[in-house]
């Protein structure tokens, strides 16, 4: 039983041994290797237009949040655009209405997260 595990998937562990060790090592190697000196330059703002802060656990806004998530949810849904368009052909006209009852609720929630004021920003 252990022997037929071995040949089926020992490739994928010494494979992951590998990846552990080196990635393991490169972390260790430039935490040893990198200069710690940083000057003003590289605390001053840079292209986010933020400031540097000492404490990487304060609160930012929680339309940071309602706008990661917005993104997420409608990019997502245009992924399951993909495999519906390639397959149209396949799944007919059942597949077509069922996809246009998606888009339908799709943009309800879009309009009604517009209308809620969800995607202004002030």
């Amino acid at each position: 039983m252990f022997i037929d595990f071995l040949k089926d998937y020992l490739s994928i562990i010494i494979f992951l041994f590998i990846a552990l060790v080196l990635s393991t090592g490169f972390i260790f190697i430039n935490f040893i290797c990198s200069p710690k000196n940083p000057d003003p330059e590289k605390l001053s703002a840079y292209e986010c237009g933020f400031e540097a802060f000492s404490d990487s656990r304060m609160e930012f806004d929680i339309r940071f949040y309602l706008v990661a998530i917005l993104f997420i949810i409608f990019d997502l849904e245009i992924a399951f655009l993909f495999p519906w368009a390639i397959s149209l052909g396949k799944i007919g006209a059942i597949g077509f209405y069922s996809m246009m009852i998606f888009l339908l609720i799709l943009t309800i929630g879009f309009i009604y997260e517009w209308k809620k004021g969800a995607l202004d920003w002030e």
